[in-house]
């Protein structure tokens, strides 16, 4: 989280400086989620997957990411931002829609 630092004439005679958080803007539409099942499009070979992992940047502009778990044995990483070009989604990952 970012904070910014704002003293005042009578904060700096303390000794002391108060921190506000600022508000982030969030600037990444996520795909997938752990424990989505998936399948790639052009590599149906590998198997179904699983989503074993989810991590996001709390930095403006970094990334998103999943670790995806493949029937192969292979664990593959993927970009998981949907506003990237460079998204699973247009890679080719699928996710598998279960009906309840």
């Amino acid at each position: 989280m970012f904070y910014l630092l704002i003293s005042s004439a009578r904060t700096l005679e303390m000794g002391r400086s108060m921190v506000y958080p600022l508000a982030m803007e969030r600037d990444y539409v996520l795909y997938l989620k752990v424990g989505d099942e998936v399948v790639h499009k052009r590599y149906v070979k590998w198997g179904m997957g699983v989503v074993v992992e989810e991590r996001r940047s709390e930095v403006p502009g970094g990334f998103c990411y999943v670790r995806i778990s493949f029937r192969d044995g292979n664990t593959r990483v993927f970009d998981n931002n949907l506003k990237s070009e460079n998204c699973c989604y247009y890679a080719g990952i699928t996710k598998i829609e279960r009906k309840k």
